[in-house]
């Protein structure tokens, strides 16, 4: 090692000097939006579906998606269009197996008669029967439609959204939430969930390639209704 150690004055700031403290670290920025803004991004933005602006809200179990479609979808109701169709993935689910593959059903049922400038419809899994119910749930041609759900924003249908969203939150929140919301007898297939939603998560790059990354535990005081905290 070079006896002089750095140059220009700096005696004594290498690794261990006690001359120089650690710097502080720096704490994140915090970038707070009002959902009444995007709601006017989304609606000046393109029509890619069909002439449906198509918004995809991801993200892994227990972050928040839900909330956020919704608090998005009522700032569209007040604007041009009036409120947006919401299609939860999990509605299209035939059970915990079905994680990834129902992809065509939401395809064929609502986005390629969308595509086409015509209604879609879907029939609704129900978790408690097992089975999905005979009415069928319309989803009309409006300006906007919302799909909210894991892999909702998956790379097969990128070049048709508008927006896409990814809502995140930490691993014992989140799990936190969904054994509230749905009790702990689920707790195996929810870890087995977690895990398939995790591998897919990675191998699709969906956060990175995502429009808007939110924060679904801000620890921030605000109207929740009205503004979401944006991480990227």
């Amino acid at each position: 090692m070079d006896e002089g150690g750095a140059q220009g004055g700096n005696e004594g700031a290498g690794v261990g000097g006690p001359t120089e403290p650690s710097a502080p670290p720096v704490p994140p920025v915090v970038v707070v939006e009002a959902y009444a803004e995007l709601a006017r991004r989304v609606l000046a933005g393109p029509a890619r579906l069909g002439r449906t602006r198509l918004v995809a809200v991801d993200g892994p179990s227990g972050a928040g998606k839900s909330r956020f479609a919704a608090h998005l979808a009522d700032a569209l109701a007040a604007l041009p269009g009036g409120r947006p169709p919401v299609v939860h993935t999990d509605d299209l689910l035939d059970g915990w197996d079905d994680q990834l593959t129902f992809w065509p059903r939401l395809d064929g049922e609502v986005l390629t008669p969308l595509r086409q400038e015509e209604p879609g419809a879907y029939r609704r899994y129900s978790w408690v029967r097992r089975c999905f119910l005979p009415r069928p749930v319309p989803v009309p041609v409006r300006p906007v439609l919302i799909v909210e759900g894991v892999s909702a924003a998956r790379a097969v249908v990128r070049p048709e959204l508008t927006l896409a969203v990814f809502v995140t939150a930490p691993a014992p929140l989140r799990l936190a939430r969904a054994v509230e919301r749905d009790g702990p007898r689920i707790l195996p297939e929810l870890r087995r969930w977690h895990a398939g939603e995790r591998a897919h998560f990675a191998a699709d790059d969906t956060a990175t390639r995502a429009d808007l990354v939110v924060d679904g535990a801000p620890t921030l005081s605000l109207d929740a209704s009205r503004y979401y905290v944006r991480i990227r």
